[in-house]
Formats: C-alpha cells, structure tokens, sequence
C-alpha cells in the first residue's frame, strides 16, 4: 500500500458562495431542507427541487483512478460539505446531499443527523447564534490505494464562527473517485457528545471506505431512516 500525506495550512478561510437562510425569532419556518434523500423516508424534511441547480460538480482529474492531484478538489468539496452542514444544522439552511454523497445510507445518515442536532437546538433556544462562516486549521490528506482504485482520507480541523463566539472541533473524511465525480464515502466528526460520537461510538478509526456499504453494520446503528 502505497501511501502519500501532505499537510497543508489554511488559516483564515472563509468559504463564500453558500447561501445562508435567516431565521425568525424562533425558527419554527426554517427547517433546514436536505435535498438528495429519497422523500419515501423523509417524514421531516422535505427536499428542495432548487438546492442542486447550482451545485458544483466535483470532478477528478483522472476519470478511472485518484491522484495527488485530486488533493485540492477533496478538500474544497470538504470544507463546502462542512460549511453548508454547518448552516444546516444552526441556521436552518439548505444542503443538497447529492453534491457530496452518493451512497444512500451515508445520505440517510446525515438528514437524521442534521435533523437531530438542529430540533436539539431549538429545544434549546440556541439557533438565534446562526453560523457566519467557519475556518480550516492545518488539515492533512493521504491517498491509500486499495483493490477499488483507492481513496482519500482528509482531516480537517474546523472552527465554526457564529454570530457571538466560536467552537472547533475536528473532522474525518474519506472520498473515492466515482465515475470520475470525487464523493464522500464515509464522514465522522468525533467531537466529546457530538452526534457521531453518541451514535458511532467514540475513538473510531476511519479507515473503511466501504462501511455503508455494509448493511449488517448499518443496522447496529438502528434505524437510520425514523
């Protein structure tokens, strides 16, 4: 297994172009709408028809196989994907699941993820603090080649800027190349009580760029589409 990591720094990033919805005093009307989920199991969401039109397409350089040259695209892809789930999860905005993930129990995952974690918020009167933008500290990526054509594992410490104050935390990815379109194959932020680590389980090693592929182990999460 050939494997190449290189370490980059980007402090100060502030990723543009992300739509952010404002809130009523209370958010009752601004349910974040995750697109790219298949309506028979979204009960509390609804997807947006309109989210995708300006979605970008993420493409690697090579068609049939990753490169190093596909670092900069994961990782743009990345920070998109954190700072419109961000938005999601705070400010009620909108995300398009499509645009970064192709596997439908990965997708199914992160609507109840999201929705979790912004009905959490309002029961707690905490979304009136929305998510300005967020900043990327010193990141890593490192191409493992497997049996598929390999894939990229990215770690990406971020810090969330809101209207009063900051947090950080940091988050794993790992994304392959599909049909020449660079996806998100498996996405886990182990912060102490953050939502994968109650549901995931803490100290995971993400490593397994076919997990949700896996069905048996997707079911001992329970159900991922109530």
């Amino acid at each position: 297994m050939t494997r190449l990591i290189m370490l980059f720094i980007a402090l100060g990033l502030v990723l543009v172009g992300c739509s952010q919805d404002q809130t009523n005093g209370n958010n009752e009307h601004n349910t974040p709408v995750v697109s790219g989920v298949d309506r028979a199991i979204n009960t509390e969401i609804t997807p947006s028809t309109d989210v995708s039109q300006d979605s970008p397409v993420y493409a690697a350089k090579n068609e049939s196989e990753l490169s190093d040259q596909d670092f900069e695209t994961a990782y743009e892809m990345c920070v998109r994907a954190l700072t419109e789930y961000y938005k999601a999860v705070w400010n009620g905005s909108d995300i398009d699941l499509d645009t970064f993930i192709d596997n439908d129990h990965l997708k199914q995952y992160t609507q109840k993820k999201i929705q979790s974690q912004y009905d959490a918020y309002i029961k707690n009167n905490l979304t009136d603090n929305l998510v300005q933008d967020i900043d990327i500290g010193a990141w890593e990526v490192e191409h493992i080649e497997d049996l598929d054509g390999g894939f990229l594992y990215l770690k990406l410490p971020v810090q969330i800027n809101q209207t009063v104050g900051s947090y950080g935390e940091g988050t794993e990815f790992l994304v392959r190349n599909l049909n020449g379109k660079l996806v998100i194959v498996d996405w886990y932020t182990g912060a102490k009580d953050s939502y994968d680590f109650m549901v995931r389980g803490e100290n995971q090693t993400i490593d397994n760029p076919n997990v949700w592929n896996d069905s048996e182990w997707v079911k001992k999460l329970g159900s991922i589409t109530d």
